[in-house]
């Protein structure tokens, strides 16, 4: 299944008499001033903004908050390993080649994939900002969901998509699993590394990508796991069920991506140094997110020095865990600190390009 209240609205609008470049701006009046601004409103996307902006009777606003803060506390490492387990799914064609066709996520644009992403990771694990309207981060939720309308509909129809063999592209399914990807995945994953996420805090994880899938167009009434050992049933479902049929579509993902974070050319020493070391870090987390046997396929760099310091700082790590338990204080101010570094690091790869 796909978005069909979402894909109604992009039908009549982006594909429509109107065109995209109007769609958008009525879009983005929508988003910024209300949807009860525009007398003309198309009925289709009066449809999606009521679902959208009404939040569901089973939204908890203190679950969601506490989800938001396992981000805010993991910050970069949050990125990191859901980057590793996301090249760990590339095996499967129905994954990588939508991915492929839609161009951006391998080559020179992976790094500037990445940091969209990243964009979308701040703006909604800010305090309270996924629940509060108009916000940046619901704004970036609502295009996420209508470009995957237009992704969906484009790969759809290319020759290279094999409908019998994958059904529909970014199904229900497979987005469902990204959102696994954001709760019990690296709620279990980052014990590795120090982070020691409790049992109540992955239950509140889910809670919180519940309602972020439920933004960006998945049916999570239906199909969403409501315990951790639900989504550890589906992950290992999904591992069990490998076709192992992208081809060079997943080598073409994987191989380029960790790459990406190497020194540019027109960087200085201090910028050169500072690339290696996320280089290292993120051929690292490769090692410790991947699964073996699926890492070996590919050509990567050398995940040994960024591991080496993952697992040296893994101790610190663990101690500001145990203290924050005792603290409020203290989890603010690790929240707080991870979100600087986070968005310093942002700020820095993006150069002026942060905003765009």
């Amino acid at each position: 299944m796909g978005d069909p209240v979402a894909e109604e609205f992009v039908a009549t609008t982006y594909h429509g008499p109107m065109g995209a470049a109007a769609a958008r701006e009525l879009l983005d009046t929508a988003l910024r001033d209300g949807i009860d601004t525009i007398d003309d409103a198309p009925p289709e996307m009066r449809a999606l903004f009521e679902e959208f902006e009404k939040i569901p009777d089973w939204v908890e606003d203190d679950l969601i908050e506490r989800g938001a803060a396992c981000w805010r506390r993991w910050g970069y490492a949050l990125g990191s390993v859901g980057n590793a387990g996301t090249m760990d799914t590339y095996t499967e064609g129905s994954l990588a080649v939508p991915l492929s066709l839609a161009g951006g996520y391998a080559g020179a644009s992976a790094l500037n994939r990445y940091l969209e992403t990243s964009r979308w990771w701040l703006e909604v694990c800010r305090p309270g900002a996924i629940l509060t309207p108009g916000s940046a981060a619901r704004d970036i939720s609502l295009k996420v969901r209508v470009m995957h309308v237009s992704v969906r509909a484009r790969v759809a129809r290319h020759d290279e998509w094999d409908s019998a063999r994958w059904g529909l592209p970014i199904s229900q399914a497979e987005m469902m699993l990204t959102l696994l990807g954001g709760s019990v995945g690296p709620g279990l994953g980052l014990y590795s590394v120090g982070f020691l996420t409790s049992p109540r805090e992955i239950e509140a994880l889910l809670h919180f990508n519940r309602y972020l899938g439920h933004l960006v167009g998945v049916r999570v009434d239906d199909i969403y796991p409501r315990t951790t050992a639900d989504g550890i049933r589906l992950l290992y479902l999904f591992d069990a069920t490998r076709a192992h049929d992208s081809g060079a579509a997943g080598a073409e993902l994987v191989e380029s991506f960790v790459p990406a974070f190497a020194p540019q050319p027109s960087m200085g020493t201090v910028g050169r140094v500072r690339a290696r070391y996320h280089l290292a870090v993120q051929a690292g987390y490769t090692q410790l997110f991947m699964l073996p046997w699926n890492r070996r396929k590919y050509e990567l760099p050398s995940p040994w020095p960024g591991l080496s310091l993952l697992l040296l700082r893994a101790p610190l790590t663990a101690i500001g865990e145990i203290a924050r338990r005792f603290s409020p204080a203290i989890d603010e101010r690790l929240q707080q600190g991870a979100v600087h570094r986070w968005q310093r690091w942002h700020r820095w790869q993006s150069g002026r390009r942060a905003e765009q």
